[in-house]
């Protein structure tokens, strides 16, 4: 990975807010698909087929270091880079969807929780506690914070919720790439690390488990599960630091972050 980080210019924001919003607008589309009896793989066609078809947008995970899908979708203990397959859904599943595209050379890059069916309380909890960590996180961007202060807010909202925050896995700096510098860790220490400064473009995505925060990635290379199988929930938003604070490029207009 290239360790510069880029800097956008007002106009390159403006192509990435483009492609920020065709990503949202699948995870828009494809809710009233997450059901019981659907298959990851049936979520994986519909998605790829309107990133194609309707949005003439590339998917970008497809054969991206030989993945083989167009979305991730992790269940339940699935941390992050869940394979779409055979799994049928069943009622109680919660479901992360991950979508990245590639409009005219820009990525966009979201993801969000789906209940399928009526959650378990457990289940609704971490999913709520991954939000607002994410939450946590976007609010802290602005000019002079650096990544350490975002990672230390999201670690101790998620640790004093009583669940932990994966480490191995992290948000991105983004652009033209679709993993650029800096690397976004969901921990830290305050006053570490890179300071932010407008034009910077990244995404913030804390993986929280209910659980421990320990991972294990499973024979296929990709999908990453959590050691003890505790339940795991991630949210993901691209945004741009502005000259006073933050611009969430991943988030439709009439949506809530």
């Amino acid at each position: 990975m290239d360790n510069r980080i880029h800097i956008k210019t007002p106009d390159q924001i403006e192509a990435m807010r483009v492609a920020g919003q065709q990503a949202a607008s699948v995870l828009r589309m494809i809710r009233e698909h997450v059901k019981v009896g659907v298959t990851t793989a049936e979520l994986d066609r519909i998605c790829h087929e309107f990133i194609v078809d309707e949005l003439g947008a590339v998917p970008a995970p497809l054969n991206y270091r030989g993945f083989p899908k167009s979305i991730c979708t992790s269940l339940n203990h699935v941390v992050c880079h869940g394979i779409p397959g055979d799994r049928k859904l069943k009622s109680g599943d919660i479901l992360n969807i991950d979508i990245t595209v590639i409009q005219d050379g820009w990525h966009g890059d979201t993801s969000k929780m789906f209940y399928v069916g009526e959650p378990s309380v457990k289940a609704r909890r971490v999913c709520e506690v991954a939000h607002r960590a994410l939450l946590t996180g976007i609010e802290m961007v602005r000019p002079g914070v650096t990544l350490g202060d975002i990672g230390h807010a999201i670690q101790t909202y998620a640790e004093g919720e009583r669940c932990s925050v994966v480490r191995e896995y992290c948000g991105h700096g983004i652009g033209r790439g679709f993993h650029e510098a800096p690397q976004v860790l969901h921990y830290g220490r305050p006053g570490e690390g890179v300071v932010l400064e407008p034009g910077m473009t990244f995404t913030i995505e804390p993986m929280v488990n209910l659980g421990k925060r320990h991972t294990r990635l499973l024979p296929d290379e990709w999908t990453v599960i959590t050691r003890d199988r505790s339940l795991s929930a991630q949210w993901e938003h691209t945004m741009a630091v502005t000259d006073d604070g933050v611009d969430v490029l991943t988030r439709l207009p009439d949506d809530e972050l």
